[in-house]
């Protein structure tokens, strides 16, 4: 787990970046994918949305009023996405060589 330090109109929040945050912030994507694919499916998506979002509001310290929220869930799209790059990174170090680079 990594806390990430996000800041929105200068208040700083905390948010924890565990796997339940990162399977949220996919969740939220595929249904953000999902209306702008189909936008008349809006209204059947909407509340699973708004679910999420909440869902999401609640890994963050202190709590998001509802002025902050886009911000804040902008801010942990984007830390979710550095850790997942930061994993990317880190799991390509610890690869084996293929056999051609054996020499």
């Amino acid at each position: 787990m990594i806390t990430k330090e996000i800041v929105v109109n200068d208040t700083t929040f905390k948010v924890t970046l565990t796997d339940q945050v990162i399977s949220q912030v996919d969740n939220l994507r595929s249904l953000y994918a999902t209306v702008s694919d189909d936008p008349e499916n809006f209204e059947q998506v909407s509340s699973q949305i708004s679910s999420v979002i909440n869902d999401i509001a609640t890994a963050v310290q202190p709590e998001v009023s509802d002025s902050y929220l886009d911000g804040v869930i902008q801010e942990v799209f984007k830390a979710v996405e550095d850790k997942k790059t930061e994993l990317d990174k880190h799991c390509l170090l610890y690869t084996s060589p293929s056999p051609r680079d054996r020499g």
